[in-house]
């Protein structure tokens, strides 16, 4: 008895300060605060953290899609008969290999600088053509680009009229392979142009001396001192803002380039990327919850309001240099980083433009699942899980008045191609993400797993206390019957045989028979 009373009593105090333990812990939110502390002292971009290897060597693989805009009625386009009419080739898929060189650590280790080659290797099992031979009829980008440049040049002008009629160019359409738009083709207006200026290079592609090269030394905070600047862009190419447009907003290198964000991450902020390849930095805002293998995402997407026009966004009037630079919503020229060709930007069919330029060319249709740009971020890690970024290039055609060919030509913003660069991360780097976020759930939920442990003990403890004293109820009803053994009792009585005398009988007397033998009922003996 003694025994089980010490073990009540034990599991009575090991339950009570279970739960007192627990309590407090949760309170004081200890082991979500040391769990956090933990994570955001291992995402960073530091020798023998978590992440820096996979940041220098990305191991899921990037897939790089190039869509293509075929002019299909070139003949009625050119007469002014018609608008343009184009269908969408492709995907022509190439895979990217992106790994970072020459990392090197700056400022007492609190940056790093890398530099990140690109390689594109063609996989025609993803893709439908063949690059090689695949023609696409389009606007002729170097003719444009010249009589953009030359226009009302008194001694250029006359010359490159010249040349063009000599190269019989009649207009502002011309049939290449997929692999000479992309990679680059000896341009024969080009090699004229160049021989009188030097700086005019006489090739050109739209991805020409971009496979194998970079986009110039980043630097980037490692997220040390603040994890909130972990992967941040501190400078490009030795600046920390660029010269390119009319205001402070629209010239700053905000956020990461797009391969790094911050752990804990919250459905509130917003995500600040710069991308060389616009001339100018984007934000991304959450859109919706979103799973991928099993691990939770928040999905981040570019509002309209990025390429929105002035007036419906006024902090983008730093973008608009001059009235002809100024366009509507969904696209931006950044001709002053192209080298004066009128590049425009949009994203894919325009998706999220105006409807003029929806309307201007027939074949275009945004649809937002194929066309949107998005991330994918575990909001735990900040780790990608998905991405997809998708951007369109296209040119500004216009009449110009020192070129008749260009005298049927309404002011049209022009696809070219878009491309879609893609990422889903691999089965090995999700299965440890899965483990990671495991620990960490684990962790940061300890003290729930205390009080439970303590409720289950209480539990016991109750059963425990009902057992002894059901014990010590069946103890009281045995110690009363003993006491008072005469009182009725509900078991049978035993019969049990014994003699009547005891006396020793004479047998000698052969006038009795023998013993005679009684029964007589006597009380059983308890057990």
């Amino acid at each position: 008895m003694m025994r089980k009373s010490c073990c009540i009593y034990a599991t009575g105090i090991i339950a009570t300060h279970l739960l007192i333990v627990g309590i407090a812990l949760m309170i004081a939110d200890v082991f979500p605060g040391l769990m956090t502390k933990r994570l955001k002292g291992e995402i960073t971009l530091t020798e023998g953290s978590k992440v820096f290897d996979s940041w220098k060597n990305p191991p899921p693989p990037v897939f790089m899609e190039f869509f293509f805009f075929n002019v299909t009625n070139p003949d009625e386009y050119l007469a002014g008969l018609a608008k343009p009419r184009v269908v969408e080739v492709g995907p022509y898929t190439y895979r990217e290999y992106r790994s970072k060189e020459n990392v090197t650590f700056v400022a007492n280790g609190t940056k790093v600088a890398a530099y990140t080659p690109k390689t594109f290797v063609f996989l025609p099992e993803k893709s439908k053509g063949n690059p090689e031979v695949d023609l696409i009829t389009s606007v002729n980008v170097p003719a444009v680009a010249v009589m953009n440049k030359v226009q009302g040049s008194f001694f250029i002008t006359p010359a490159v009229k010249a040349w063009m009629k000599m190269l019989n160019i009649t207009g502002i359409l011309t049939t290449r392979t997929v692999s000479e738009l992309l990679w680059g083709y000896e341009d024969p207006l080009l090699k004229k142009v160049s021989a009188l200026k030097k700086d005019v290079e006489k090739d050109f592609g739209f991805m020409i001396n971009k496979n194998g090269s970079h986009d110039g030394e980043f630097v980037y905070l490692t997220g040390e001192e603040d994890y909130l600047d972990y992967g941040r862009v501190d400078t490009w190419k030795g600046q920390r803002k660029l010269t390119y447009w009319g205001s402070n907003y629209s010239n700053l290198i905000q956020g990461s380039d797009g391969s790094a964000f911050h752990a804990y991450l919250t459905k509130e902020e917003t995500l600040n990327i710069f991308t060389p390849d616009l001339c100018r930095s984007i934000y991304m805002k959450f859109d919706k919850d979103v799973e991928v293998k099993g691990i939770p995402a928040y999905r981040f997407t570019p509002p309209r309001s990025v390429l929105a026009s002035v007036e419906e966004n006024p902090d983008n009037a730093g973008f608009c240099l001059s009235s002809k630079n100024c366009l509507g919503s969904g696209v931006l020229k950044v001709d002053v980083c192209k080298k004066g060709v009128p590049v425009v930007v949009s994203f894919p069919h325009f998706y999220l433009g105006a409807d003029d330029y929806i309307n201007a060319i027939d074949g275009i249709s945004p649809v937002k699942e194929h066309h949107q740009t998005y991330l994918d971020l575990n909001p735990t890690t900040g780790i990608i899980v998905r991405a997809s970024k998708r951007a369109q290039f296209n040119i500004l055609v216009e009449r110009l008045s020192s070129f008749p060919i260009t005298s049927g030509l309404d002011r049209t913003v022009f696809p070219l191609f878009f491309l879609n660069e893609t990422v889903v991360v691999d089965d090995a780097s999700a299965a440890r993400l899965h483990k990671l976020l495991l620990i960490v759930k684990i962790g940061s939920n300890f003290p729930i797993f205390i009080i439970a442990l303590g409720a289950l003990l209480v539990i016991i403890l109750l059963i425990l206390i009902i057992r002894l004293h059901k014990k010590k109820i069946e103890v009281k009803r045995f110690d009363f019957s003993e006491a008072y053994p005469y009182l009725p009792t509900t078991a049978k009585e035993d019969t049990i045989y014994s003699p009547v005398n005891d006396k020793t009988e004479d047998y000698s007397d052969n006038s009795k028979n023998g013993n005679y033998v009684g029964m007589t009922p006597v009380k059983a003996e308890r057990a």
